[in-house]
Parts: C-alpha cells; sequence; structure tokens
C-alpha cells in the first residue's frame, strides 16, 4: 500500500484530512471515485435517493482515505447535483467545502469547474451578479489549464470554453435571462455527451421562450425530447415538461400542441 501512501503525501493536498482508524487496511483512493455519468445514470430514472446516498458514502470514504483531492472532487460533484436540482443553498454550501479541501494550491482544471459549479449554485438562488462572476473566473481560469501540467487524479478531465458556454446556458435558462441563453448557443452545443447536450437544448429553449420565440423554442425542445426517449432519460422528459409548464396559453400553436401530443402517455 506504499503507493497508496504516496499519493496522500501529494503537494497538492489543500485542507488536512481528520485521522480515520480503519478496521482493514487502508483502501485504495482510485476505488472510492462515484463517476458523475454513473449518477446521472441514477438521475436518469429518477432515483435522486439513491444518487445522493452515492455521493455521500464517496465523499466519507475519501475522507476516511485521508484524500483531499478525491473529497473534493466528489463534494464539487454532489453540488454540481444539487444545483441541477434546484437546491442552490446546499449546492453553494458543499462547494465551499470542496474549495477548502482543495487548499489555495488548486489545479486549473479544478478551480475553473468549482468556478461553473458556483455559478450553477447562484443560478439556483436567482443571484444573477454572483453567477457572472463566477462564469467570469470560470472562463478565464479555463485558459490557464494548457498551459499547466497534466493535472493530478481525479481531476483528469477536459473543460474548455465550451464548457463554461454550456454553464452560461444552464445558468440563463434558470435565471430566465434570454440574452445568457442564445448569446453562447452554439458553443455550448459542442460540449458534452448526447444527453448533457439535449439538457442544454431545453436551456436554449426555455431561452427562447423567455424571448417570446415559441415556434423556436419548441423546435428546440423537441428535438431534445427525441433524444430523451431514445435513451430513455427520465431527466429529460421532466425537463421537458417544464419547460412545456412555462408556457401558458389558452390556445397553443400547432408547435406546442403537437409536444403535448409527444410528452401524453411518456411514463419515463
Amino acid at each position: 500500500m506504499a503507493r497508496n501512501r504516496r499519493h496522500r503525501r501529494s503537494p497538492r493536498l489543500g485542507t488536512q484530512m481528520p485521522a480515520v482508524r480503519q478496521p482493514f487496511d487502508e483502501p485504495c483512493p482510485q476505488l472510492l471515485v462515484v463517476h458523475p455519468v454513473f449518477l446521472s445514470g441514477r438521475s436518469d430514472l429518477g432515483d435522486l435517493g439513491s444518487a445522493r446516498s452515492w455521493y455521500g458514502s464517496a465523499i466519507r470514504a475519501a475522507r476516511s482515505a485521508q484524500d483531499p483531492l478525491l473529497a473534493a472532487y466528489q463534494a464539487g460533484s454532489l453540488a454540481q447535483f444539487e444545483a441541477h436540482a434546484g437546491n442552490g443553498a446546499q449546492a453553494l454550501n458543499l462547494a465551499r467545502s470542496a474549495l477548502r479541501y482543495l487548499g489555495e494550491q488548486r489545479p486549473a482544471v479544478a478551480d475553473a469547474w468549482m468556478c461553473s459549479v458556483d455559478a450553477l449554485a447562484h443560478a439556483a438562488i436567482g443571484d444573477r451578479r454572483a453567477a457572472d462572476r463566477a462564469l467570469t473566473r470560470s472562463r478565464a481560469v479555463a485558459e490557464k489549464i494548457a498551459h499547466e501540467e497534466p493535472p493530478p487524479w481525479p481531476w483528469v478531465f477536459h473543460f474548455d470554453a465550451n464548457k463554461v458556454a454550456a454553464c452560461r446556458v444552464t445558468c440563463g435558462a434558470r435565471l430566465g435571462l434570454a440574452e445568457w441563453v442564445l448569446g453562447d448557443d452554439v458553443e455550448a452545443l459542442a460540449s458534452g455527451h448526447a444527453k448533457q447536450r439535449a439538457l442544454v437544448v431545453l436551456d436554449l429553449a426555455a431561452g427562447h421562450l423567455a424571448a417570446g420565440r415559441i415556434e423556436a423554442a419548441f423546435a428546440l425542445a423537441s428535438r431534445a425530447l427525441d433524444t430523451g426517449l431514445q435513451y430513455r432519460s427520465g431527466r429529460i422528459v421532466e425537463r421537458s415538461r417544464a419547460v412545456r409548464r412555462s408556457l401558458s396559453l389558452t390556445s397553443p400553436p400547432k408547435v406546442v400542441r403537437d409536444f403535448d401530443e409527444r410528452l401524453h402517455g411518456v411514463y419515463l
């Protein structure tokens, strides 16, 4: 287990983790990570409670292994999860915990990503200024990533200006700011896998609705719904329903009636 002990002594460690007695030999930290894609699968199934339970277990395990880098990654992932769920205050608290674990000498990719999470949390509580500040910092720090050495595990993922653009679109949709949503839409759609892009498309649809462009909004929402049905993603379908609920008309146009027809009888 010498390899694990070397991992704990990483010079990038931030907050000192409390010592915890283990009944067996210490676990390998690499086995403790819970990947956000796995948890998005749980939320796709509507199983938010299990997703939170997995995150909580992963954070406790990382703390027990005295691995602040891993604890920060898991706390940040849970913060992002709660922000998307609309629990802004909880997301902010988790994001602050993640930053404490990382300390001041954090990798640029970690800093940029945590700023984007912070922006999502502020958007969830309706704080436009704080969200804008976090997005501005995220974009600035993201530009430094290419000039750094490869980051330590588990911060080995791609983060760039496109990811910041996608985050801005999502924040704009939460805040009802059409100018945020529609300004970065081309960049944002280049980000992530198919399900992530579908969620961004739904945020774009919300922006078009905020700007009064009903036809464009539901053309986009229909595209995203196609993806949700293809992947059997309850999260995408529920977000589609949320977009539809945001429009209240006594005589909706045909594009909206067609959308309603497609949603009717969908149980995911």
